[in-house]
């Protein structure tokens, strides 16, 4: 491996650690209570270590992560540049969702057509931040220069993604509405994870073959 395929994964899970972190202050966030409502209260005292602990174990658990599938890679070589892709996806998610509620916080809005709209610019933060990483790291473009060509259809990938993201997002939020007893917040930030998850694939598959394909 390269010292940038060392490097990379350290600094993406040091600042997805702060911004989780960010993010459970931001909607005050009680493990406690979390874990009831799941009725997983005994695993209290080992997920609210993990929680102290964030900015240590995730760092070391993504360079392990990174190891794991660089040894597979010779096997498999696509699951390499897909090991890289949700290393920087981990990363547009807690961008996604720290602006999404810092927006949510100041505004104190958190459903609606305004949370679609603060969906939407939080995705479009994220989406800047996934094009220059997945550019330089994951699919290694040699190129520096950003291709008028190649940003078009980095877009027009992402906007389909767009779509799929705050379409989904908006559906549990503002359709579906809170379950389980959870508040407006933590059940946006809900929607918001799903949203993401939905949206992954159809994000590398475009990314791999399409944006940055050789």
């Amino acid at each position: 491996m390269k010292k940038s395929d060392i490097i990379a994964p350290i600094i993406i899970a040091e600042v997805d650690a702060w911004l989780i972190l960010a993010i459970l202050r931001a909607i005050s966030f009680n493990l406690k209570d979390f874990l009831q409502k799941l009725n997983l209260e005994h695993l209290f005292t080992p997920a609210n270590f993990v929680l102290i602990t964030l900015p240590i174990s995730l760092p070391l658990f993504a360079l392990a992560f990174i190891f794991i599938v660089s040894f597979l890679r010779e096997r498999m070589p696509a699951i390499w540049q897909l090991g890289k892709f949700m290393l920087v996806g981990t990363l547009n998610t807690f961008i996604d969702l720290a602006i999404l509620n810092f927006l949510m916080v100041f505004f104190g809005i958190a459903s609606g057509w305004h949370f679609s709209l603060f969906k939407a610019l939080s995705f479009s933060s994220a989406v800047t931040n996934s094009y220059f990483w997945n550019k330089f790291w994951t699919f290694k473009k040699r190129e520096t220069k950003v291709g008028a060509g190649e940003y078009s259809r980095f877009y027009l990938i992402t906007g389909i993604g767009f779509l799929l993201n705050v379409g989904i997002a908006s559906l549990v939020v503002n359709v579906i509405g809170p379950q389980l007893g959870f508040s407006p917040t933590i059940w946006a930030n809900i929607g918001a994870i799903i949203a993401v998850l939905c949206a992954f694939m159809w994000n590398f598959l475009g990314s791999k073959f399409i944006v940055f394909k050789k």
